[in-house]
């Protein structure tokens, strides 16, 4: 149904835009530094499980709207490009405005309940812009339209960043629950954080508006 090399370029795409520390990485690390590590993969577990929601939202709707029009995915291909772009450009220029205050602060919040704190990192997940851009204008390029079945291709490619996303915050999370003195107490590694992730940003936009399908 999907090709071998489809499914490993996605995989590397969404490997990119997954290590790009954003709203939702921020979120985990802010609950694992909060109210350590099994809070944090319990957010890491609702993040994918919001972000797989959107996943679902762009196969059954707008996935099918744009692969019936070729100006309807060019409009929804540039759009979400410069998005990307604009987000790179703002986590860049704002880097040094990144605070461990700002994650440290949260710890005053009150400790969740495992349901609660799943359905917190649910609706980071599916609020997520870098999230709702990333599916709905980078999935539909590595969907195979001759071999039909569209909707089902992208719930299918829609799990490779989900694996990802759950390996990688989860990481992140239970890093940040061991080491929270060292996050904590350096504005300049969130600062470098910041700045790399913008400038990639940046880098992707360029490549979603210059690459996609030719049909």
């Amino acid at each position: 149904m999907v090709s071998t090399d489809r499914f490993l370029a996605f995989a590397a795409m969404s490997l990119l835009v997954v290590m790009i520390p954003g709203p939702s990485v921020l979120f985990v690390i802010g609950r694992a530094l909060a109210h350590g590590r099994r809070t944090a993969v319990g957010t890491a577990l609702g993040n994918v499980f919001g972000s797989y929601l959107l996943v679902v939202a762009v196969a059954v709707g707008v996935g099918s709207i744009v692969e019936r029009s070729v100006t309807v995915y060019m409009v929804v291909k540039l759009a979400g490009a410069a998005y990307l772009v604009f987000l790179g450009v703002q986590a860049f220029r704002h880097r040094k405005e990144m605070r461990a205050s700002d994650i440290t602060e949260r710890a005053d919040a009150p400790a969740r309940g495992d349901l609660r704190t799943v359905l917190d990192g649910a609706l980071v997940g599916v609020t997520n812009p870098k999230g709702i851009v990333f599916f709905a204008a980078v999935l539909p390029q590595f969907v195979d339209h001759s071999a039909g079945q569209v909707p089902l291709q992208m719930l299918v490619l829609g799990l490779i960043p989900i694996a990802i996303g759950l390996v990688t915050d989860t990481l992140w999370g239970l890093t940040a629950a061991t080491a929270r003195n060292w996050f904590a107490r350096s504005d300049r590694r969130l600062s470098m954080i910041g700045g790399a992730g913008g400038l990639t940003m940046v880098g992707l936009g360029v490549t979603v508006a210059t690459t996609g399908r030719a049909d």
